[in-house]
């Protein structure tokens, strides 16, 4: 079957844009750091890492999506908590060295120049060199100094690095509730694959929608199922099945719901970069090879 291509309206765009940088930047630092920005750091807060990880003011989907906590390297013993205008007053020397830092520290919104230049050329001081090769250093300042046509072209770049834009095309076979969602992307972050999942087996979809926006764990997702009447058969997947992946620890990864044959309702992750669309098993199979997947089948 032929892959059809993707891609997001110019609302969801917009909203991409509005959401993609917080308004609040953040910048990870290594213990040695402080003593180099001490004297730079009013107007700031600064977190230990095991208090702001653990805060629920920066827990925000977006903010972690945006900044990808989960990236963030073993070695980042603090944070820095700054508005937009902070860094800019910042002197050369130190904004060099704090933008470097959070290249080596694995903060997102940070990527190769050669990824973007063709958008246009970037102030020199978020330019940021390190292991030879160059680097831009997205601030919500710099942000709001570029042009909305710049900020589009930048969002569907770096979508595309998360999820290739192209699906199956929709089968008449595809329950109604789906329709509206089938290779289509989110315009906020959050809505995840479980949730996907749980919404694709609703016998209520007028009731349930709004789950599908949500970002839903293992736990709850197990017991939804169960309330839903699924249970583990060791039959292979069939149309009206879920296909769930658990690690060696039984915890489950990802889940997919099964529309009939070896098509599949799929969503890749929380980001809104993630679509909803239409995959096959080759494709599911190869992403979660690590995982052992479990069908899940109603009684």
């Amino acid at each position: 079957m032929i892959d059809i291509a993707i891609r997001p309206t110019p609302e969801q765009l917009q909203a991409w844009i509005e959401a993609y940088v917080p308004e609040k930047d953040l910048f990870f630092l290594r213990a040695e750091d402080i003593s180099f920005l001490q004297n730079e750091l009013t107007g700031t807060l600064v977190f230990p890492r095991n208090e702001f990880f653990s805060h629920s003011s920066y827990s925000e989907i977006q903010m972690v999506n945006s900044y990808t906590y989960w990236m963030i390297k073993k070695d980042a013993a603090f944070v820095i908590v700054a508005p937009s205008n902070w860094i800019t007053a910042l002197n050369e020397e130190k904004k060099e060295y704090l933008l470097k830092r959070q290249v080596e520290l694995g903060r997102g919104m940070t990527g190769p120049l050669s990824l973007f230049s063709r958008f246009g050329n970037f102030p020199q001081e978020y330019i940021i060199e390190v292991d030879g090769e160059q680097h831009i250093v997205m601030q919500r300042a710099l942000w709001e100094s570029l042009p909305n046509e710049v900020k589009e072209e930048m969002l569907c770049t770096i979508a595309q690095q998360y999820d290739a834009w192209d699906a199956k095309p929709i089968p008449s076979t595809l329950p109604a509730h789906l329709a509206p969602y089938a290779n289509t992307f989110a315009t906020k972050s959050g809505a995840n694959c479980l949730a996907a999942t749980l919404f694709a087996i609703s016998t209520e979809p007028q009731l349930e929608e709004w789950i599908i926006q949500e970002w839903v764990h293992d736990q709850t997702f197990e017991e939804k199922l169960r309330l839903a009447s699924y249970v583990k058969t060791e039959d292979s997947f069939i149309g009206g099945d879920v296909v769930a992946w658990a690690n060696d620890s039984g915890v489950i990864q990802h889940a997919a719901y099964c529309i009939e044959g070896d098509l599949f309702f799929n969503k890749s992750g929380q980001i809104f970069t993630n679509p909803w669309k239409i995959v096959d098993w080759a494709e599911l199979k190869q992403s979660w090879e690590q995982f052992t997947p479990q069908v899940y089948r109603k009684i």
